[in-house]
């Protein structure tokens, strides 16, 4: 059965779980039936540590509901962080450990930066040489190699991240070929794909690669999707406003399905037969009240493709 679903935005509740209980609500009263919890809204990972006291608050919350969770690591976690590297790994194993509390299966993980975004103001654009990216990859693919072996139940989804004017290539996984390629040098049943369709539609029009023949290449890896829609146009880090960018088709918007211009019917019909994962319409909050409306979409796309 299809698993619809939506993320609780870390923005929206802000550490407050009174929050979080309000937008769980809302999306039983949506119907829907998976919710993706952003780890970073909720407070319960401080300075890299879990806090057990927050957790059991938290999991008695999500215990109160049916829903099929998933988790998302915090976005600036960045295992390519080499000034604070101890840190980031503890970030990432009290993700995984917070992941494995609340009963989830898949924690979405955003692949490492060769330069993070929060550096892109102060430092300007930084272009690293080959071998400096290969050592990154190499340390990257080593840690979460240690992980999946420790958190075997667990799935670490690598998400393909979204391109910037004059930045990019700030990520390998911009790509979907070069994200493949990590992937599958880890070489773990339980680290996979997490597919993004609004980073992809910027991405392909960016690098000029072909959507549906990226999404076929990675059909066997997709363990999750998040699903929202934009017009695919890049920006510079500093496009920050929504309603400047809207009108001019710019940005990551993470709209309802159906208000942009990406093609999903044709995308899924790539993955879907065999698809077992959640799909999650990753909306910001200013669309909070058109959650129902795009999951209803969704689910028409994805049973569509599965009857194809």
């Amino acid at each position: 059965m299809l698993k619809i679903g939506s993320n609780i935005s870390e923005v929206r509740i802000d550490g407050k779980l009174e929050h979080l209980r309000r937008d769980l609500d809302a999306f039983q009263e949506f119907g829907l039936t998976a919710a993706e919890i952003g780890v970073h809204g909720t407070d319960v990972i401080r300075h890299g540590k879990l806090d057990s006291g927050r957790l059991l608050a938290i999991q008695t919350i999500l215990n109160q509901y049916p829903f099929a969770y998933s988790v998302h690591a915090p976005n600036p976690l960045n295992l390519m962080d080499e000034e604070d590297f101890d840190l980031h790994v503890d970030v990432m194993r009290s993700s995984l450990e917070f992941t494995q509390a609340i009963g989830a299966e898949i924690m979405v993980y955003h692949p490492g930066r060769f330069q993070a975004e929060e550096s892109f103001g102060p430092l300007g654009k930084v272009v690293r040489p080959e071998d400096q990216c290969q050592r990154l990859l190499d340390l990257e693919a080593e840690i979460i190699l240690s992980f999946a072996s420790e958190f075997p139940d667990q799935v670490i989804a690598m998400e393909n991240a979204r391109p910037y004017r004059y930045h990019s290539p700030y990520c390998y996984a911009e790509t979907i070929s070069a994200l493949k390629e990590q992937v599958e040098r880890i070489n773990r049943k339980n680290v996979a794909i997490t597919l993004d369709f609004g980073h992809l539609h910027m991405a392909s029009k960016f690098y000029g690669f072909e959507e549906v023949a990226a999404v076929t290449q990675i059909a066997g890896l997709i363990r999750h999707c998040h699903v929202h829609d934009n017009f695919g146009g890049s920006v510079y880090h500093t496009d920050k406003q929504q309603t400047h960018q809207i009108p001019l088709g710019k940005g990551d918007s993470h709209m309802p399905i159906g208000w942009g211009d990406i093609d999903f019917d044709e995308l899924f019909s790539c993955f879907m037969r065999h698809y077992q994962g959640l799909l999650i319409t990753e909306l910001r909050g200013r669309y909070f009240e058109s959650t129902g409306e795009s999951a209803t979409t969704l689910l028409g796309i994805a049973e569509r493709a599965q009857a194809a």
